[in-house]
Formats: C-alpha cells, sequence, structure tokens
C-alpha cells in the first residue's frame, strides 16, 4: 500500500531558476517531483536533495525518457525552454528545435496518458505590442521571421497553439501561463537577464550596460510570486483550457533601474548606454514597454503580486555579493 501524499509532478527543465523554485514548493506542500534537465541552462545545485525528489538528466527531445516520466507523474509542468535573449540570439537553431520539438514532444506524452499540463509560455508571445497593460487576448505585432527575436515569439506562439488544438481536439487538460519578466534569487546574469547581469556589474565597479536609449520600462515579478501563481492555477480546475498572464504591473525605465541598483549596491559605476545593433546584431529590435494586465488571473484565483522590486533587489544583491565572496575566495 502507498504511503505517498499527494500528486507526483514531472518538471522539465526543473533545476532551472523558476523549475527549482516551484519543486521546493511542490516539495514543502508535500507532493512529489521527478525533474528531467539536460544542464544546458539550469544547475544541479539549484535543486535541494529531498526523499520525494528524483532528477533525471536528460532532454525534452528524447522521446523515449520523456513518455517514460510522464507515465510515472500525474501531472506536468512543461518548463524546459531556451531563454533569455542573448542565448536565443546566440543560438537560434538550438533554440527553436528545443521550443517547438520539445514541446510536441512533451504535449503528445501528456495527451498520450491523458496527465494535465501547465506549458509556461513568455511575454514575448505580444512582439512590439508596447500598448498596455496587455492582455491575454492582445493583439501580437512582431517583425520579419529573419529577426531571431521574432522567430523565437513564433515558437513559443506554436507551444500555446499546440497545447491549445491537442485541448480542443483531443480533451487534454492543458493550461498555458505567459511569464513576464521573473527575478529572484538563483537566477544566472549568462543569459541576458537583465537584473543580475546588472547587479554584477554594479558590484564589480565596472559600467552598468544599458541598451538603446534606456527610455524602454518593464516590470518584475519574483519568482516566489510567480511560483504561487502556477500553484494556484494547477490546483484550480477552472484553469484548464486558459490562457493567463503571471507579472507585475509595476513600470521601471532600464536607466531608472540601472541607477537604483548603483545607488542600493553602493557603487561608483557609471552607465553605458549601448546601441540594440553592437549589443546583439544588426536589424534587432525592441519594444518600449511591456505591462501585463493580470485581472483575468486575480478573478479566478486571488493572486496578486506581494513582493516590491525594493525587496527584489535586496535579495539579489545579497545572493549576489556571496556568490563574489565565494568565487574569489
Amino acid at each position: 500500500m502507498s504511503t505517498q501524499i499527494g500528486n507526483t509532478y514531472l518538471i522539465t527543465g526543473g533545476s532551472g531558476f523558476v523549475g527549482s523554485h516551484l519543486a521546493d514548493a511542490l516539495l514543502a506542500r508535500g507532493d512529489s517531483v521527478v525533474v528531467v534537465d539536460n544542464l544546458s541552462t539550469g544547475r544541479l545545485g539549484n535543486l535541494r536533495p529531498h526523499p520525494r525528489l528524483r532528477f533525471v538528466q536528460g532532454s525534452v527531445l528524447d522521446e523515449l525518457v520523456v513518455d517514460e516520466l510522464v507515465h510515472q507523474c500525474d501531472v506536468v509542468v512543461h518548463l524546459a525552454a531556451a531563454v533569455g535573449v542573448k542565448l536565443i540570439v546566440d543560438q537560434p537553431l538550438r533554440s527553436l528545435t528545443t521550443n517547438i520539438r520539445g514541446s510536441e514532444i512533451v504535449i503528445e506524452a501528456a495527451h498520450r496518458y491523458r496527465r494535465k499540463i501547465l506549458v509556461t509560455s513568455t511575454s514575448e508571445i505580444y512582439g512590439k505590442n508596447s500598448s498596455g497593460p496587455l492582455r491575454e487576448n492582445s493583439d501580437r505585432i512582431l517583425g520579419s521571421p529573419a529577426v531571431v527575436r521574432w522567430a523565437y515569439s513564433t515558437a513559443k506562439a506554436v507551444d500555446e497553439i499546440l497545447a491549445n488544438a491537442y485541448h480542443k481536439e483531443r480533451g487534454l487538460p492543458t493550461i498555458i501561463v505567459r511569464l513576464f519578466n521573473t527575478v529572484g534569487p538563483r537566477q544566472s546574469p549568462a543569459y541576458g537577464m537583465v537584473i543580475p547581469r546588472l547587479v554584477r556589474q554594479a558590484l564589480n565597479g565596472i559600467p552598468l550596460t544599458v541598451f538603446g536609449d534606456g527610455t524602454q520600462t518593464r516590470c518584475f515579478v519574483h519568482v516566489a510570486d510567480a511560483v504561487d501563481a502556477l500553484l494556484r492555477l494547477l490546483d484550480d480546475e477552472a484553469a484548464i483550457g486558459q490562457t493567463f498572464n503571471v507579472g507585475s504591473a509595476d513600470e521601471i525605465s532600464m536607466l531608472e533601474l540601472a541607477k537604483l541598483i548603483i545607488e542600493r549596491v553602493g557603487s561608483t559605476s557609471g552607465i553605458d548606454l549601448i546601441p540594440y545593433n553592437e549589443a546583439y546584431e544588426q536589424g534587432f529590435e525592441d519594444m518600449t514597454r511591456r505591462v501585463p494586465d493580470t485581472t483575468k488571473l486575480w478573478e479566478l484565483t486571488g493572486w496578486t503580486p506581494r513582493r516590491d522590486l525594493d525587496a527584489m533587489l535586496t535579495e539579489i544583491i545579497s545572493e549576489a555579493r556571496e556568490d563574489l565572496t565565494v568565487s574569489t575566495r
């Protein structure tokens, strides 16, 4: 007779930034977790050892591994993806393969074994739509397919369309979540993530690099708040077949963010404004605003973000200081 409490969740990409925090939260409430990750951007050190946690090093492109793991679990959370503007621009083919074929394999396996699946998408879905706040049914405004950024946006849209088609035509219980700028502990600066990168530049006393003219605004949500949203949606049957934005509506310009980080760190760093075509590639495009409307999520679950940018920066700066201390020993 089984003594297991709760469900067993399969988290693809579960040793990454968001996935590892989700694993912690599920384990803390009594569920079991299986993580599959190829460790291309995730880190094994992000996962804390736990008797109800199992780690499998493998790729979502490996159909046999995915089939076996989905069969063993009750619910699938599909987080594995190529993420971060820098990685997507530097390795477009790998990003496309992971984001389209990987998702296809995971969704097909979920359908095969009739497992509920939450597919994480991205605010990049909205493309250049800088009106705001953006609702789940807002228009996608994209540039040329030759621009890698819009190829990524299209790949994630294919994931959403695939999940929706399986739900409508095959009855697969799917939930789609569009994550806006999510920050917090364990987020690597290596893939173009703006706050970890700026914080480390400030701590090292080197100029903070802000792309474009710095007037573009973004909204940041703490990873613990994002995970709270994911859990509420996973636990609510009414979320099935729907798409939800997850993010904060507090806007800050990139220039103001850089100034705030310099102040909070107590750094002597200056700020360098770098044209997009120097930072990425010729023809790179960005959006002036990206603000989510999370009314739909709030109406269904009562979710609102609880941590403000000040609290997030305190935590991120503290972690970065510790990392630098360890690396210089």
